[in-house]
């Protein structure tokens, strides 16, 4: 009983701490007016496979009409490439340049690999990194344009719109519940030490400054690589509480463990490259809470009484209200479904385990090996 009690009372200080402060530090960053895109460089890495391409793509056009798109697909890809040119088709006073490349060679990551190329395509002097399945409002992305006159790279937040069924909506509870209270809390203490790979801005005199991105081809994790590289040579990041929107057609249960294992594998290697005390205070922080709610629920299952019922009702009341405090600051789309979102914190150990033991990788129509952040390989 009284276990039961100290393992809520850990959860909800935990958990509760974490929302406040991310809260916090959304409603003190400012509104600012909306981007049309002008003087920004889109760089996308396009890969086919995605039934929802078409419409993120066109989205973006549409938002970001003064932007200076650059599209970057695989010679191998004629799918991927028959939907740029759809896309672009539509938007004949808009700048969109799709360049074909050839696979990236072995060690290569080759979103880096493509990024680089459109590095060298343009002389914009702001450097928009954009995954293919992202729409960059255009108020977030005068934030982001804002944060570049005092930091060399400025990063947002994913909020994740759901799509048709269960495991959609589940990976939009996920992102949801953690995206804000992963990135912001700590921001006003200490710098960012990696970056939402999804969508960041970089300053074309910081990108010139690091080699572009051709130094860091041999790593796997773009986003950490990116961050360690702009702070190696002296810069700094910006960490916006604004959001940008992620949509990924899940279609099954299956699909969607393949893109929870991919991203706690690559949290998994980011925990690896960091200090002792980073690795402590970021277990404590994030891997903590769900052993913490899985321990509360089990405890109160293993002796029903009437106080172990009560705190572990007490525990998942107080879920709710700072998941929604953190959703309101953010401004995050969708509903939270109670249900769906109590089962997507709880799987996270289980991810994670899979991703500590299973080092093989899918991304939509490539599969690779991963034996290090430095040491991959496709299969």
């Amino acid at each position: 009983m009284t276990l039961t009690w100290s393992l809520a009372a850990a959860y909800i200080a935990l958990t509760g701490g974490k929302a406040w402060l991310a809260a916090r530090v959304a409603r003190r960053e400012p509104v600012r007016a909306p981007s049309t895109g002008a003087g920004v460089a889109v760089a996308q890495a396009i890969l086919s496979g995605d039934p929802r391409l078409t419409d993120v793509l066109a989205d973006n056009v549409r938002v970001l009409p003064a932007a200076h798109f650059l599209w970057l697909v695989d010679t191998d890809d004629p799918a991927g490439e028959g939907t740029c040119r759809t896309v672009a088709a539509t938007a004949p006073g808009t700048r969109i340049d799709i360049v074909v490349l050839p696979p990236a060679p072995a060690g290569t990551n080759p979103k880096l690999w493509k990024l680089e190329a459109a590095r060298a395509a343009t002389d914009a002097p702001a450097f928009l990194v954009l995954d293919d399945d992202t729409r960059m409002p255009a108020a977030t992305l005068a934030a982001l344009t804002a944060a570049l006159e005092r930091h060399d790279l400025a990063t947002s937040l994913p909020v994740y719109r759901a799509g048709a069924g269960w495991p959609s909506r589940l990976l939009a509870q996920f992102v949801a519940n953690n995206a804000a209270t992963t990135y912001l809390p700590l921001v006003p203490w200490l710098a960012p030490i990696t970056i939402n790979g999804m969508a960041y801005l970089l300053r074309r005199s910081r990108l010139e400054a690091m080699g572009g991105f051709a130094p860091l081809f041999p790593h796997l994790t773009d986003d950490l690589a990116v961050a360690a590289r702009v702070r190696a040579g002296g810069g700094t990041i910006f960490q916006s509480a604004r959001t940008h929107e992620v949509e990924t057609s899940v279609r099954d249960g299956r699909h969607y463990r393949q893109l929870m294992h991919r991203w706690f594998l690559f949290a998994l290697l980011l925990l690896r490259a960091q200090p002792f005390g980073y690795r402590l205070l970021i277990t404590a922080l994030h891997g903590l809470p769900p052993l913490l709610l899985w321990a509360v629920l089990l405890s109160a299952a293993w002796r029903p009484e009437a106080s172990a019922l009560a705190a572990a009702g007490i525990t998942l009341a107080a879920r709710v209200v700072t998941i929604a405090s953190v959703r309101r600051a953010i401004g995050t789309p969708g509903r939270h479904l109670l249900l769906l979102s109590l089962v997507s914190e709880l799987l996270q150990p289980l991810h994670l385990l899979h991703a500590a033991v299973w080092r093989r990788i899918v991304w939509r129509t490539r599969r690779y090996r991963v034996h290090d952040d430095r040491h991959f390989e496709a299969v």
